[in-house]
């Protein structure tokens, strides 16, 4: 399945089976998006992420941040990440998916993506932090870039291109049945930023 590079439409679930991704199609127009890009891109405290994979550690160029209603700790490839408190825009920003989704948040891990060549591989956001069926509401910022979809178990595959202003929700078995990817490309020189606002259950 393939969505076109026109404006989304709203779609109830872009899966097939086994899971659900709401596509609300875009939240914000063109002029709010590029205000929220350009603020979050000088104002959000980015640092470069860090994975371990098979037992090395890797610095990655892509940078991320995350945010939260208190000082949480997350793990998750290894490394322990420790939430700042809400930036106000980000807050803002989360009040309004709540309301459009009737979803509940206390934190954002947001993204950088500086240009084309930085992407991420295949992967679930299966952290038991995030509960068994983890509701993740994913709001992209800049540079339109591929976003896929792949089945664990069966050959379903499932492709599109997110943009500026646009919001999709994965919830349900989503993150125990599929994996999902951002696609490096070298036509893309502009910077894409995305946040991913998250229930995170801490530790008792």
């Amino acid at each position: 399945m393939n969505l076109e590079l026109f404006e989304p439409e709203a779609h109830d679930n872009l899966l097939p089976c086994d899971g659900v991704v709401q596509d609300f199609g875009l939240i914000l127009n063109q002029q709010d998006s590029q205000k929220y890009l350009r603020y979050f891109l000088h104002n959000l405290a980015w640092q470069n992420d860090e994975v371990f994979l098979h037992g090395q550690h890797y610095i990655t160029e892509r940078k991320v941040v995350w945010y939260g209603d208190a000082d949480y700790q997350y793990h998750y490839s290894g490394v322990e990440k420790q939430a700042q408190i809400w930036n106000p825009a980000l807050f803002r920003l989360k009040t309004h998916i709540e309301q459009l989704t009737g979803q509940v948040f206390n934190s954002c891990l947001a993204n950088l993506y500086e240009n084309g060549m930085q992407g991420v591989g295949w992967h679930s956001d299966d952290e038991p932090s995030l509960g068994q069926q983890a509701v993740i509401a994913s709001l992209s910022f800049g540079a339109t870039r591929k976003f896929s979809f792949k089945h664990k178990f069966k050959s379903e595959k499932v492709d599109l291109l997110l943009q500026s202003g646009q919001l999709i929700v994965m919830k349900g078995t989503t993150q125990l049945y599929w994996k999902h990817m951002i696609a490096k490309s070298t036509k893309i020189i502009e910077p894409r930023i995305n946040l991913t606002f998250r229930y995170f259950y801490a530790p008792e």
